[in-house]
C-alpha cells in the first residue's frame, strides 16, 4: 500500500502555452562512439545500414521520435571546419579531435548529417564555429545548406548530389564560448556574435528559407545580462533582429553511474532542481525589453554526467532507472515552462552520457532514458494546464554539510487542441515507497477512462544491455477510472503517463 499521498488539482478550462515538440530534442557530437559506431558505420559495414547510417538506430530514433537534432557539438563545434566534411569521403582530410582525443576522419559531415535528419524526421540544428572560425566560414556554410541559384556553394552542394536547398532553420552561433568555445568574456562574445549575425541574418531576405539564430548564454547570474547589454539591444532595439534564442546548459553531476548510494541518488535528484533556478534567472534577463521581442530559452545540453564518464572513455556511462527518473522530471519541467523554453536537447543521442540508444558491434538496445522520453513526448502539440501539486517532501543531504528539500512527486499536465485528451505525467522520486496521487479536475469536464503507462524497475540500478535489452521497459494497460477525481498509485522510483479521455460533465 502507498505510504504517502499527493494531491494534484488541474484547471482543465485554462489551457496555456503550446508544448513545442522541440522540448524533446537531442544532441549528437563527434565524441567517443556517438557518431562513429553509434549513428554512422559506413556503407561498407556488415552492420545493416542506409548509406552508412545504422538502420537499427534510425528505426529507434524515428520511433522515439527525435523532433530536432543538434550537431556537430559541443566543444567540437568551435574547432570544426565544415568544408573538411563535404565531397568524396576518400578525399576528406583527417584532423585531430582537439577536445575528445583521437582523429576525426570527416566521413560524417554536413550532407550525412542532413541525410540522418531526413531519415529520422528531425529538424536540423547546426552549431557554428565561432572560437576558431570566421563569419565568412559561417556564411558559406549557410549558403551551402540554404543557397539556391548559381552561387558557388549552392552549385557545390548540387555537385555533391543535393540540388535542392536543405533549408536549415536553426543555427547556433558558437558553443560554450565562455569556456571551450574560446574563453570569451560576455563583452567579447557580444562583439563576435554581432559580427557573425550581421552576415547570417540577411539570408532570410535573400532566400526563401527563414533562419533563427541561437546565442550562447550561461547559467551564472550576470553573464547573460552583460552579453545582452554589450550586444547593444537596449540602445538600439533593431539589434534584436539579430537574435532569436539564448541557450544555457545544465548537467546533473553524480559520483557513480551504477555503484551509487541512496544518499547519492537523492542528492542527484535534488541537483536537478537547480535547472528551474537557471530558467527563472534567464527569463528575468530576457524580460528586459518591454515586450519588443520575446527571445526563447534553449537548453541545448542537459542530462546526467557521472564521474566515470571521461574524455578518455568517450564519456560513456551506464544508463539506469535512475537516469529515467531524472529525464522524466526534467521534461516535466520543460513542459511546465513551455511559454519560455523553445527547445531542449538531451546529451547525447547514442553511446555518450545520458544517451537514449546504445550499441556494441552489431547489437543495439534502448536505454531507460529512451523509454522515459517516449512517455513524456505525448505532451507534444498540446496546451499546458495550470496545476497545483501538493506532495510529500524529503530533506536530503549533500556534500560539505549542504541540504535541500526534495519534492517526491513531480508532474506536468496538458490538454489536446480539441479538448478531448488529457496527458498527465508523474514521477515518484522516492527510492523505496509507493505514493498515491489523487487527481482532481477543476472546470467543465470529467475523465472517462484512458491509457495507463508506467516505467519502473525492481532495482533503481537496473539497466538494459546487449544481453538483456528489455530489463527496463514500460507497461501499458487500460485506465478504467472515471469522474472528476481519480487516483493513481506511483511505485517507487517510477515514471507514470496517463492519456485520459475527457468528456462533458
Amino acid at each position: 500500500m502507498p505510504h504517502d499521498q499527493a494531491t494534484w488539482q488541474l484547471w482543465i478550462d485554462r489551457p496555456g502555452a503550446l508544448v513545442s515538440p522541440f522540448l524533446f530534442g537531442h544532441f549528437a557530437e563527434h565524441l567517443g562512439r556517438c557518431i562513429y559506431e553509434g549513428l554512422w558505420v559506413g556503407p561498407e559495414s556488415p552492420i545493416p545500414n542506409q548509406d552508412g547510417l545504422r538502420t537499427d538506430v534510425l528505426a529507434a530514433l524515428r520511433d522515439l521520435p527525435v523532433p530536432v537534432l543538434r550537431w556537430p557539438g559541443g566543444c567540437f563545434a568551435d574547432d570544426y571546419h565544415w568544408e573538411d566534411g563535404i565531397g568524396p569521403r576518400e578525399r576528406r582530410p583527417r584532423r585531430t579531435n582537439l577536445w575528445w582525443y583521437g582523429e576525426e576522419p570527416n566521413h560524417f559531415g554536413t550532407d550525412e548529417f542532413l541525410a540522418l535528419c531526413r531519415a529520422i524526421g528531425a529538424e536540423p540544428y547546426i552549431c557554428l564555429n565561432v572560437g576558431s572560425g570566421s563569419p565568412t566560414e559561417a556564411r558559406n556554410w549557410l549558403e551551402y545548406c540554404n543557397g539556391s541559384g548559381q552561387t558557388h556553394y549552392a552549385r557545390l552542394r548540387a555537385q555533391h548530389g543535393h540540388p535542392e536547398p536543405y533549408g536549415v532553420r536553426y543555427w547556433g552561433v558558437g558553443n560554450e564560448n565562455w569556456g571551450c568555445g574560446g574563453h570569451f568574456t560576455p563583452e567579447e562574445y557580444a562583439a563576435a556574435y554581432r559580427r557573425f549575425a550581421t552576415y547570417l541574418k540577411p539570408f532570410t531576405r535573400t532566400t526563401r528559407s527563414r533562419i533563427e539564430l541561437i546565442a550562447c548564454g550561461h547559467t551564472t547570474p550576470d553573464w547573460n545580462q552583460r552579453f545582452l547589454a554589450a550586444l547593444g539591444v537596449e540602445r538600439n532595439p533593431r539589434l534584436l533582429d539579430l537574435i532569436d534564442h539564448l541557450s544555457i546548459h545544465r548537467y546533473f553531476r553524480g559520483p557513480h553511474d551504477r555503484d551509487f548510494t541512496a544518499a547519492d541518488y537523492y542528492w542527484l535528484l535534488a541537483s536537478t532542481l537547480q535547472l528551474e533556478t537557471d530558467l527563472r534567472r534567464t527569463r528575468d534577463v530576457l524580460s528586459y525589453d518591454g515586450g519588443q521581442k520575446r527571445l526563447g530559452i534553449v537548453v541545448d545540453e542537459w542530462g546526467t554526467w557521472y564521474d566515470q564518464a571521461r574524455a578518455e572513455n568517450g564519456l560513456e556511462q551506464v544508463n539506469t532507472m535512475q537516469d529515467a527518473v531524472v529525464a522524466a522530471g526534467t521534461l516535466n519541467l520543460f513542459v511546465r515552462w513551455a511559454d519560455w523554453v523553445t527547445m531542449a536537447n538531451l546529451a547525447q543521442t547514442v553511446n555518450v552520457l545520458q544517451c537514449v540508444v546504445q550499441t556494441a558491434g552489431p547489437a543495439m538496445w534502448l536505454t531507460p532514458t529512451y523509454h522515459a522520453v517516449h512517455l513524456l513526448a505525448a505532451h507534444r502539440g498540446q496546451r499546458v494546464l495550470p496545476a497545483d501539486l501538493e506532495t510529500p517532501e524529503l530533506t536530503v543531504s549533500g556534500p560539505a554539510g549542504t541540504s535541500a528539500r526534495l519534492p517526491l512527486v513531480d508532474g506536468a499536465a496538458s490538454r489536446s487542441a480539441d479538448g478531448r485528451t488529457l496527458v498527465l505525467t508523474l514521477v515518484n522520486r522516492h527510492l523505496e515507497e509507493a505514493i498515491e496521487c489523487r487527481i482532481s479536475l477543476r472546470g467543465e469536464g470529467r475523465i472517462d477512462g484512458g491509457l495507463h503507462q508506467q516505467l519502473t524497475a525492481d532495482d533503481i540500478r537496473a539497466a538494459n544491455s546487449a544481453a538483456d535489452p528489455e530489463r527496463v521497459r514500460p507497461t501499458r494497460a487500460p485506465f478504467p477510472a472515471a469522474g472528476t477525481t481519480v487516483a493513481v498509485t506511483l511505485p517507487p522510483h517510477s515514471v507514470t503517463a496517463l492519456q485520459l479521455t475527457l468528456v462533458s460533465p
